[in-house]
């Protein structure tokens, strides 16, 4: 099959991380598959090229560019899929609009995530293009219940999880010792991680005030933040004015998370919204423990006290509680860890959302 998927950039969120996923996946399953930005090229474009899928920029200049919807337009009407799946609130719009201006037969959007943001006039949008959406995929329940309340049709939407991968057999190993050192913390301190860009869904600052917390009272974790984004200025400040970086440490954007991740203690995940983390998914596959905000796309992951834990938005003190009882039962957290892990091996992985994108084109190109 011919097949474009459509997003707005190749920034380094989990949406853009599922479509190189994706593409990928599709492309090696002998599809013929590109990767169109409505907007802007980005770091994650480098996994597309080095795997030989091609990736097309149109270069959308501000909100209501209407040159870059007659752009999109041309590049789909020369390329002629029979699919078009479309990613995010600005490339479900152009996409779709485009995609049915140039004739294609199957056209799918897809939200990734409970998105507050949206006011009357987005859910409008979304509401008039789903009549030219063949269906709406999302990656959780949540994601899906959310926009029913907003007037979607319920019919239009497949749940299709996220998927990871799953580390190579011969993956090399690396020790604590070398995690402590290239984290620049002292030996024999428990580490906590969290993952995500720093902007306010993510409330990082109630991260800051729990890994302060935790450490006053154990005296012997460091919480460690990975990521970068437009308050890491804001919060850096935050910390030094509550916190100390023994205490709270921030490591930036890197590219070895997945090395250290295995050695970490325990996982949160803060956030006051998500579609479905990748980073809580990535966690739960390194068997680590995970503790994380009770919203709807953690808990389509988090079975509170089976797979880990859920507290309150918001609720610092319910999350040091809930570490300070897993750190005091290693035996418990390492047996919520261990199903954790389980699930995400059976449910989650690459190869099951790649084959069920897969039999989903299939089976609505065939009805067409």
């Amino acid at each position: 099959m011919k097949i474009a998927l459509v997003i707005p950039t190749m920034d380094r969120g989990g949406a853009e991380k599922q479509v190189v996923l994706l593409a990928i996946g599709l492309k090696e399953a002998g599809h013929d598959v590109r990767v169109i930005l409505l907007t802007r090229d980005g770091p994650r474009s480098e996994g597309l090229r080095r795997a030989g899928v091609p990736v097309i920029l149109i270069g959308k200049r501000f909100k209501l560019d209407p040159t870059a919807l007659a752009r999109l337009k041309a590049t789909l009407t020369e390329f002629a899929p029979e699919v078009v799946h479309t990613w995010l609130f600005a490339a479900n719009s152009f996409g779709r609009v485009a995609a049915k201006w140039a004739g294609v037969p199957v056209i799918i959007a897809s939200e990734r995530c409970v998105d507050p943001w949206k006011t009357a006039w987005h859910f409008r949008i979304d509401r008039r293009l789903q009549r030219w959406s063949n269906a709406i995929t999302t990656n959780s329940s949540g994601v899906k219940d959310f926009y029913v309340a907003n007037g979607l049709d319920p019919e239009k939407f497949v749940v299709i999880p996220n998927g990871v991968e799953l580390p190579p057999a011969d993956s090399v190993q690396i020790d604590r010792a070398e995690v402590y050192q290239r984290l620049e913390i002292p030996e024999g301190r428990k580490l906590i991680f969290a993952v995500g860009r720093l902007w306010p869904q993510k409330r990082i600052r109630d991260l800051i005030w729990a890994g302060e917390l935790l450490a006053t009272a154990r005296g012997d974790t460091t919480l460690v933040v990975f990521g970068d984004g437009p308050q890491r200025d804001e919060l850096v400040r935050h910390r030094d004015a509550v916190s100390a970086p023994m205490h709270v440490r921030f490591a930036g954007q890197r590219d070895d998370i997945a090395e250290l991740l295995s050695h970490a203690d325990q996982f949160w995940n803060a956030s006051e919204y998500e579609g479905q983390s990748n980073a809580v998914i990535e966690a739960m596959l390194a068997n680590v423990p995970v503790i994380a905000s009770d919203i709807p796309g953690n808990q389509d992951l988090v079975s509170d006290g089976e797979t880990g834990w859920l507290f309150p938005v918001g609720d610092e003190a319910a999350l040091v509680r809930l570490s300070m009882a897993a750190f005091n039962d290693p035996e418990n957290a390492g047996r919520v860890a261990s199903s954790a892990r389980d699930r995400i091996q059976s449910e989650f992985t690459l190869q099951k959302m790649v084959q069920r994108h897969i039999e989903l084109y299939q089976r609505l190109s065939s009805n067409v």
